[in-house]
């Protein structure tokens, strides 16, 4: 499982070219599930991210979690972050789950990391349009 982790100002989600999902102050979360991930790696994930000290305290240090800035994640289901390059100039993404277990994973990640910070998502495999304002810019990747 890997995440790309972006501090944000505000976030969105549109599909359709309508409004599906939006945060303000909080993290924007794309989420790769790989072959092989399980939802002990959704719960690890989720729980370093959500207590991951990125924000900044009142001497403008990066102690404060997103729990502690009471702010909100926007998840992203995001396969291509699995690409693999080695070989030629088109990626491939053979390391990623079989779409039902990706869904199935990403849905429980969404899940438990909204037991500690309210969350909004995407669809599940949508055309998705992601919009967003970077603060900092603070962009992080996790890998489980």
């Amino acid at each position: 499982m890997i995440a790309v982790i972006q501090r944000v100002k505000n976030a969105s989600v549109t599909i359709d070219e309508a409004l599906h999902s939006k945060i303000d102050n909080g993290l924007l979360i794309l989420l790769g599930v790989k072959e092989g991930d399980s939802e002990r790696d959704a719960e690890l994930l989720s729980n370093k991210i959500s207590k991951l000290r990125i924000f900044s305290d009142e001497n403008d240090k990066m102690n404060l979690s997103v729990i502690d800035v009471s702010g909100s994640v926007l998840v992203v289901s995001n396969f291509t972050l699995l690409a693999n390059y080695k070989k030629g100039n088109r990626p491939d993404y053979m390391n990623g789950a079989k779409p039902d277990e990706a869904n199935r994973l990403y849905e429980y990640f969404c899940s438990h990391i909204s037991q500690f910070v309210p969350t909004e998502k995407g669809i599940f495999g949508a055309d998705m349009k992601i919009e967003l304002l970077n603060d900092g810019p603070v962009t992080i990747i996790l890998e489980k």
